[in-house]
């Protein structure tokens, strides 16, 4: 059984200030992580992050861009330690003057010994990371 992360977030900022935040490497790791992240299908790249021994997670989540639709659609893979064959897609609408951005990391397999854990820890994580988001977008259009 697999599981997934969703979230639907509202922004007062154009679709082009959010699709920015989430695909200028520099700006990606404002809020994400650091990146060699590239907007184009087929571009293998990189997060790094502190590792976890104990997970058998060495710090490095591989990617690959699946899907890159300016502005409105990108989607990933996320491969990093035990988490395998998972994958990371926004699209985005536009909602009034701003953007309504539809966020999910799928493919979690929850009938792995380690599979529920990775979850909680993606689900934990992702919370702040789009927490973040928020303040990175907002400063983009400020900078404007």
């Amino acid at each position: 059984m697999t599981k997934s992360i969703q979230r639907e977030i509202v922004f007062p900022q154009s679709r082009e200030d959010v699709w920015r935040a989430l695909t200028d490497s520099a700006v990606l790791a404002e809020w994400l992580l650091p990146n060699d992240f590239e907007p184009r299908v087929g571009h293998r790249f990189t997060f790094r992050t502190q590792p976890n021994p104990q997970a058998g997670f060495d710090g490095i989540v591989h990617c690959e861009v699946l899907e890159c639709a300016p502005p409105s659609r990108l989607a990933y893979s996320w491969a990093g330690g035990p988490v395998v064959n998972t994958k990371v897609s926004y699209r985005l609408e536009p909602d009034g003057t701003g953007t309504r951005v539809f966020f999910e990391h799928s493919g979690f397999d929850v009938s792995q010994p380690w599979g529920e854990s990775a979850f909680q820890g993606a689900e934990f994580g992702w919370g702040k990371m789009l927490d973040q988001l928020s303040g990175v977008v907002a400063g983009l259009a400020a900078r404007r």
